[in-house]
């Protein structure tokens, strides 16, 4: 394979998959599982020489494989992979998911690699709104609605980026490569305005509190495979767009750091204070990520706090997202084995096998998540000021609530009834996934460099990443015992929350403004209008109009108005204040 072509290969196979779907015969379902090997190939082997000159293609696209883009580059392959296997049945059965799956493919693969402006918003939007079909793809009333809610604020979020970039490409002369327009952001007079709109942006996708609301509804509407990618890949869209656009490394952003870290604890924080209340295990998963993606900007914040914590902050927001995306897509698609036929073993199996990315998000000692949140707290270390102390508390408490939503998550999962036999394919796939949770984040500083270095083992260490973990159980141990010996009930917060809010006060309005609203501002229009026509017929009666008119375009006239308001000028200058 040439070099040019191995550069081209993850967004060209996918893109000339979905051609490749609609022509008869049976081989094509195993392009899905098969599409994101080139991405894979190029994230492990590493860049294979320059990028190449494509003056051709958009606005003279260029490409990009950094450590930060090869990390993430590497997970969202393998997620992309085992999804893959896991959605065949379904894809034999709708060729049209098929078309969207590999579109969305090569949309999130291909923003990862790209190197300028243009080339990352056309690949940005390609993932974002190929994506809308494999959210309503059951067509059902649920997918419906959680399609509309996605594509809604996934408009406004386009729109946020699309003023940031055109903002952020004229303060850079017209030039589109990233690491340009980046600087220029950083010298920019309107660097607030520019950076506000990125991160708000981004943030849409990232699924942070307050613009979260698209996530609870559409996990529990799209099928599993498409909920793992969604979480695990597509997630991350959003830190990507973060660190290549923002100037984390370039300015200091005090502003922006603190509010990064406070959307991040309370992202971190609702997540958990929701997702315990909810009954259905793809939506606990659901706020689960909004609570992890919370650590993530949290972490981004930290970055932008100052030059001694940038490349600590960059690195570990990185690595917690790759921990997060490979964790998270195990929960995903064991959630969706956990009702496989197959006896009493194999549920065994499942369940032992979803233990295992559950604890790794807690943090339990030796996992990926242990690994993770170190690197976090050593970047949060090297922020300025008094606030890293207090988040570094903060951050293990939240631990103690992911403890909590994952106990949460085995309680709804508990009794699930048996729907579907087992499928070999899925379960190798999902067995590969389980082996990356547990190894690949070890081999991050191989990739990321010394900000992620290995943390050498010791009893502080040990006692740091266990207490957390030790309480939650703790809290989800006595709450099962109440729970068996009372009725009580927590009270469920509809999945959706904000939205579920802003459509009941949009309703209210709606029947307030049919009831009284419209009737009322018909009568005062009615009124405006009467009062008009009474007042043109006055002053119109003896040619009054041309009469006034005549006067106050005298000269003598204007002359005496003109020395009124000197006169009354002066006299406000000359008198004294107070």
């Amino acid at each position: 394979m040439t070099p040019t072509l191995a550069w081209l290969a993850p967004v060209l196979v996918p893109l000339v998959g979905a051609l490749l779907v609609r022509l008869p015969g049976r081989a094509w379902p195993w392009l899905l599982p098969l599409a994101p090997l080139p991405a894979g190939a190029l994230a492990l082997a590493g860049a294979p020489g320059p990028p190449p000159e494509l003056g051709w293609v958009l606005l003279d696209a260029r490409l990009l494989l950094d450590p930060v883009g090869r990390a993430l580059l590497a997970m969202t392959a393998l997620l992309w992979a085992a999804a893959g296997l896991a959605a065949q049945a379904r894809a034999v059965e709708r060729r049209g998911f098929a078309v969207l799956w590999l579109l969305t493919l090569a949309g999130n693969v291909g923003l990862l690699l790209a190197g300028d402006v243009a080339t990352f918003y056309t690949l940005f939007a390609l993932m974002t709104f190929a994506a809308y079909g494999l959210v309503v793809d059951d067509r059902s009333a649920e997918a419906l609605r959680a399609g509309r809610v996605y594509v809604v604020l996934a408009v406004l979020g386009e729109s946020a980026l699309l003023a940031g970039f055109l903002l952020a490409v004229g303060e850079a002369g017209g030039a589109l490569d990233l690491t340009v327009v980046r600087g220029a952001v950083a010298d920019s007079a309107q660097r607030d305005l520019v950076i506000g709109l990125l991160l708000a942006g981004f943030a849409v996708k990232a699924g942070v509190v307050p613009l979260h609301g698209w996530l609870p509804l559409a996990h529990p509407a799209a099928p599993v495979p498409a909920s793992a990618v969604l979480s695990g890949a597509m997630l991350k869209a959003g830190l990507l767009g973060w660190l290549r656009l923002v100037p984390l490394e370039e300015a200091t952003l005090p502003g922006w750091s603190a509010t990064l870290v406070t959307v991040g604890l309370l992202s971190a924080f609702a997540g958990v204070a929701i997702g315990l209340t909810q009954r259905e295990a793809k939506v606990v998963l659901a706020y689960s990520s909004v609570s992890q993606m919370g650590f993530v900007a949290l972490l981004v914040g930290v970055a932008a706090s100052g030059p001694e914590a940038s490349a600590a902050g960059v690195a570990a927001a990185v690595a917690y997202a790759v921990h997060h995306g490979l964790a998270k897509g195990a929960l995903f698609l064991g959630v969706g084995m956990v009702g496989d036929r197959g006896g009493r073993w194999r549920r065994r199996l499942v369940v032992a096998g979803l233990a295992l990315p559950a604890l790794a998000l807690a943090g339990l000692p030796l996992s990926s998540g242990a690994l993770a949140k170190v690197w976090a707290k050593d970047a949060l270390a090297l922020a300025p000021g008094g606030w890293p102390e207090p988040v570094t508390t903060a951050l293990s408490l939240a631990a103690v609530g992911t403890t909590l939503l994952m106990a949460r998550l085995a309680w709804v999962l508990r009794g699930t009834p048996a729907k579907s036999e087992p499928s070999a394919g899925r379960d190798v796939a999902w067995a590969v996934v389980l082996a990356a949770v547990a190894g690949a984040t070890w081999a991050l500083p191989s990739v990321l460099g010394p900000a992620v270095a290995l943390p050498a083992p010791s009893l502080d260490l040990l006692v740091d990443a266990l207490w957390p973990v030790a309480l939650g159980a703790a809290i989800a141990g006595l709450a099962w015992r109440l729970a068996g010996r009372t009725a009580t009930t927590v009270p469920e917060v509809p999945a959706g929350d904000v939205v579920v809010a802003a459509e009941s006060a949009l309703r209210r309005l709606t029947a307030w403004w049919r009831g009284r609203g419209a009737p009322a501002l018909g009568r005062l229009v009615a009124l405006a209008d009467r009062s008009r026509r009474r007042a043109a017929g006055l002053l119109a009666a003896g040619g009054a109009v041309e009469r006034v008119d005549l006067r106050l375009t005298r000269w003598r006239t204007a002359g005496a108005l003109f020395g009124l308001v000197t006169a009354a000028l002066l006299a406000t200058l000359l008198l004294p204040a107070g």
